[in-house]
């Protein structure tokens, strides 16, 4: 993917009535070289359900393929009604979720069932609710004690399902039948706050953490934080923290030293899984999950959603900035996202200045549309971070410069427009910031 110095990419991505994607070929895994004995059973649409053989995951594969076969289409309330407290439900409904998604129509009876799973589906499928609602059928909110974790690779992610999980939570506060304690959820994302999280984790432990994997090891080394009352742990967007250099040695440590699989449920969700089922493997193998491992996966032939529109501009280095802003005039985008690559370590030793600081400076000087120009990336601190994603959600036309730290989960639905001012690094870099124009 990469371009000579003579000419650069500009990729641009656009929600749009579009059968189907033209960047589909570009998008295309390879195949896994691991052939697990598996079941792989075909559900609705591009639907599919792995498991072992012989397992309880296998009838519950079977009694699926039953229901699907019989074109039953239950409600999100009808899936959860037995499991998950009525007060919580009825806050889904207030909130206007009544009908599941494919992935929490096929993932949720497995969840219930306590199977560790896999959830491998689009962006904005609906992922996240998904294992919230397995969350708030397993927690006790009379135990004073951490029962639930959510990992996340960056804080923007955090805050997002930090603020879902709350929005349910409050179900609590609205029923008067119920007298037990409300549901509490901490949000461990920030480095510099860890003296005030410790403070909180001793005097009244939250039910549920959310946390990213470097302020959750902090604690987890000097034993502040303790996972032996864990009920349920979910990796969001395992595939990206597996491959980080950075994390995952601590993410291995959580999965296997910290606490064990056979005490937990584990859950694992991502949208871009290569090789899974050499994946499925490994979280065997590694005791990263418990054996009958199940993997949920939806949509498996259109990884992303056919309603996005691809093209591409090539053109000299020098002239890129110009062209990028010709094409939000002509395009003109009720909202957009322009990704920009990191600044290399070299790059900073230098002084020189990084790339979207320059495409920054360009766009406010020349660009003269409506949009309000912010920028987000990952040397602002934690409270710079935040106020650019407040200032985005509020519902006003933006053009938000950034790297990748927004391509992974972050639900912006009012973003029509992608352009990568500078090309991904894989075809997996660019599902999920293509996808941004679909979540939410």
């Amino acid at each position: 993917m990469a371009s000579n110095s003579a000419s650069q990419i500009l990729a641009i991505t656009k929600t749009a009535p579009y059968s189907k994607p033209r960047a589909s070929r570009f998008l295309q895994s390879r195949k896994p070289y691991l052939n697990l004995c598996c079941l792989s059973q075909k559900f609705s649409n591009d639907n599919a359900l792995f498991c072992l053989p012989n397992s309880k995951s296998f009838l519950l594969a079977k009694e699926l393929e039953e229901r699907n076969s019989n074109n039953h289409s239950p409600t999100l309330r009808e899936i959860c009604q037995d499991h998950v407290p009525g007060n919580v439900l009825r806050r889904l409904e207030e909130v206007g979720y009544l009908v599941p998604t494919d992935v929490q129509r096929e993932a949720l009876p497995v969840l219930f069932s306590g199977n560790d799973c896999i959830l491998h589906a689009q962006t904005g499928s609906g992922k996240t609710l998904t294992y919230l609602l397995l969350i708030y059928s397993q927690i006790n909110p009379k135990k004073s004690a951490v029962q639930a974790l959510i990992v996340v690779p960056t804080r923007e992610l955090g805050m997002q399902i930090t603020k879902v999980a709350r929005m349910l939570a409050a179900a609590r506060h609205m029923d008067p039948e119920l007298e037990q304690k409300s549901y509490t959820v901490m949000a461990l994302l920030d480095g510099g706050m860890l003296r005030r999280h410790k403070s909180w984790l001793k005097a009244e432990p939250p039910a549920i953490v959310v946390a990213t994997i470097g302020s959750l090891s902090q604690l987890l080394e000097k034993q502040i934080f303790k996972p032996d009352s864990l009920r349920v742990l979910v990796v969001d967007e395992v595939d990206f923290l597996f491959k980080s250099s950075k994390q995952v040695s601590s993410l291995r440590k959580l999965l296997t030293s910290y606490s064990s699989c056979n005490n937990r449920q584990t859950v694992f969700a991502s949208a871009s899984i290569l090789q899974h089922r050499r994946f499925i493997h490994d979280c065997i193998q590694q005791k990263w999950t418990k054996g009958d491992v199940v993997h949920v996966h939806v949509n498996r032939i259109m990884p992303m959603p056919a309603c996005l529109y691809h093209r591409f501009v090539i053109c000299g280095r020098k002239a890129k900035h110009q062209v990028l802003l010709s094409l939000l005039q002509s395009d003109l985008p009720e909202s957009g996202i322009i990704f920009v690559g990191e600044q290399s370590e070299k790059s900073k030793k230098s002084g020189q200045a990084s790339s979207t600081t320059v495409l920054i400076d360009f766009l406010r000087a020349s660009y003269e549309g409506p949009l309000d120009i912010l920028l987000l990336e990952e040397d602002m601190n934690f409270n710079s971070r935040a106020a650019s994603l407040t200032d985005v959600r509020k519902g006003d036309g933006y053009l938000l410069v950034s790297t990748d730290i927004v391509a992974r989960g972050i639900d912006l639905p009012e973003t029509t427009h992608i352009y990568n001012f500078n090309l991904p690094k894989t075809a997996i870099d660019y599902l999920h910031r293509a996808g941004r124009t679909e979540a939410g």
